[in-house]
């Protein structure tokens, strides 16, 4: 059976909330500027933190569950809850699905958004790992991408992390911005590798619609860097990390050992999760399902969910859909794919027509066929990473 069919162990939970929106991020998000939390303009975000947990009760009684083993609390910026509403939210899981002792639970944050005592308040209420959005240690970068924080408030922010004791952080970098070169790229690496996070997370701009950058820049264009600049960036940071010490486990993370995201392995072993939240999606016995991405019809469809006992319309993930999501998620990973796994859930088909579609990258060097007592193709590091959409319409195409 397909581990898509597994009782969900993984949680997801969307935090909507940010002081301003940057200039390249089209997430589902709600505005609520400087002002602390204790002005009127986050009262919505206690009203929606209700709503929340009203979902997460109904979709807890509607269904059988298993213990939590991985929490993430992702946005938006979830830092700017309060340590009362963030620990509302864990109380709410660990009543109605049960938290087990050893789970992961992560918590992205931004610096500026949170002081000390806020942050103690997050460790003792069960944060044991949090990802820190940095993107860049050049101020005029950051003020560039519409970022509220100061290359100052990294430090700051890993300085507080370090005092309450959270070993687990991992640490964001986005290359491919406007006015980054090629040494700017390596001063962020380098300083970044200074702060000495167990996990560093890399990710490329991508020009998405509808945002600012996107009616400002053309992709390649200046002041974005070229195509083939932002390549070199993609090799620079692996070559620079993994001689730092880091393994590249994915195609966008790298960690120190034993410190591999394991929610987001969820994911990319296309394992069966549920969401909650605006816009949240789960994945739950071979069905996916999203939450609304406007917050008032967000809670309107949660006063729906509980009419209807928690009923919810879904889309059926077909064999051929849930081939192409194992072979899109996990090439991604530097250990690749099983062939045996694929085979023993999808039949001897399907794998034939992948190896035979794989057959150019075999040659380029892109893909590697491991044919030992476990065969596994896997995309090389760096460069089948770096042309991993290429080698994945290659596959669409053929099996789609």
């Amino acid at each position: 059976m397909s581990l898509a069919f597994d009782r969900p162990t993984a949680a997801y939970v969307h935090i909507p909330f940010c002081r301003r929106r940057c200039f390249y991020c089209d997430f589902p998000i709600s505005v609520v500027g400087d002002r602390p939390p204790i002005h009127d303009s986050f009262g919505s975000v206690a009203e929606y933190v209700e709503i929340l947990c009203q979902e997460i009760a109904i979709a807890a009684s509607s269904r059988e569950n298993s213990p939590l083993t991985t929490v993430f609390f992702g946005g938006g910026t979830p830092s700017l809850l309060t340590v009362e509403q963030l620990a509302k939210i864990l109380d709410t899981l660990d009543r109605h699905f049960s938290i087990a002792a050893n789970a992961e639970i992560s918590m992205e944050i931004d610096p500026g958004t949170f002081d000390l005592a806020r942050l103690q308040g997050y460790r003792a209420a069960g944060i044991n790992r949090v990802s820190l959005g940095a993107q860049s240690f050049q101020l005029d970068i950051l003020q560039a991408c519409g970022r509220t924080h100061t290359p100052a408030e990294i430090y700051a922010a890993v300085e507080m992390i370090h005092r309450v004791d959270l070993p687990n952080f991992s640490l964001d970098l986005i290359s491919g911005l406007p006015y980054l070169t090629l040494e700017r790229w390596q001063e962020s690496l380098e300083k970044a590798i200074a702060l000495s996070p167990t996990h560093l997370s890399i990710y490329d701009l991508t020009v998405e619609p509808g945002t600012s950058f996107d009616r400002w820049y053309k992709p390649g264009a200046a002041p974005l860097p070229t195509d083939e600049m932002t390549a070199q960036m993609y090799r620079l940071a692996q070559q620079t990390l993994t001689a730092a010490g880091y393994e590249h486990y994915e195609i966008s993370n790298y960690g120190r050992s034993g410190y591999q995201c394991r929610h987001n392995r969820v994911y990319w072993e296309n394992r069966s999760y549920q969401g909650f939240g605006m816009a949240a999606a789960s994945y739950v016995n071979g069905q996916r399902f999203v939450r609304p991405r406007k917050r008032r019809e967000y809670f309107e469809g949660v006063v729906e969910l509980e009419k209807n006992g928690g009923a919810i319309a879904c889309a059926v993930v077909s064999q051929e859909e849930m081939l192409l999501d194992t072979l899109m998620l996990g090439l991604r990973l530097a250990d690749g794919l099983s062939l045996r796994e694929v085979r023993s859930q999808f039949g001897d088909s399907p794998v034939e027509r992948v190896l035979a579609a794989l057959q150019p990258y075999l040659k380029t060097g892109w893909v590697e066929l491991i044919t030992d007592s476990e065969p596994r193709i896997k995309l090389t590091d760096p460069e089948g990473f770096l042309f991993s959409n290429v080698i994945l319409s290659t596959l669409f195409e053929k099996l789609g």
